[in-house]
């Protein structure tokens, strides 16, 4: 299985990258996980116009990434447990996760996802939201390979 993050947001090496590969690292031997952050000077200007204009920019930058079981981060996408996370990517050769950025999604992009998933009603930066995805992603593996992690 291949798992892939994209996110909009600008890279870094901070203390939530450190966990997030930890999460990758420990993940591997059950799926190869990869995470990208998506951000150029399209994206920095949209953002500068509204919010039509950069849901647009984060659309177009997501897009080429969308072959697979495709997933959306979203506060109105479906609460799930643990269980049905893991029920939902067991399946897959390859998933995608996409996470918005600050002006979230376009309607029409999330019409062409698979499913629209939220991991809490709180909003959450987007380091934190990747953070609590990776762990939320090896628990699910977890889950799958029969591994104790889960309890």
């Amino acid at each position: 299985m291949k798992i892939n993050i994209y996110a909009i947001a600008k890279p870094s090496n901070d203390e939530f990258d450190k966990l997030c590969k930890e999460f990758m690292k420990m993940s591997s031997k059950y799926a190869k996980v990869e995470s990208v952050s998506l951000f150029n000077k399209k994206i920095a200007k949209a953002q500068t116009l509204g919010e039509k204009e950069a849901q647009q920019s984060y659309s177009e930058a997501f897009e080429p990434y969308m072959n697979g079981y495709n997933i959306a981060l979203d506060v109105l996408g479906s609460k799930m447990e643990s269980f049905e996370f893991a029920k939902m990517i067991e399946n897959s050769t390859v998933v995608n996760f996409f996470i918005g950025g600050a002006y979230g999604f376009e309607r029409d992009f999330l019409k062409k996802c698979d499913k629209i998933v939220t991991l809490s009603d709180l909003t959450m930066a987007h380091k934190i939201a990747n953070l609590v995805l990776q762990e939320q992603l090896f628990r699910a593996l977890c889950i799958i390979n029969n591994h104790p992690y889960h309890k």
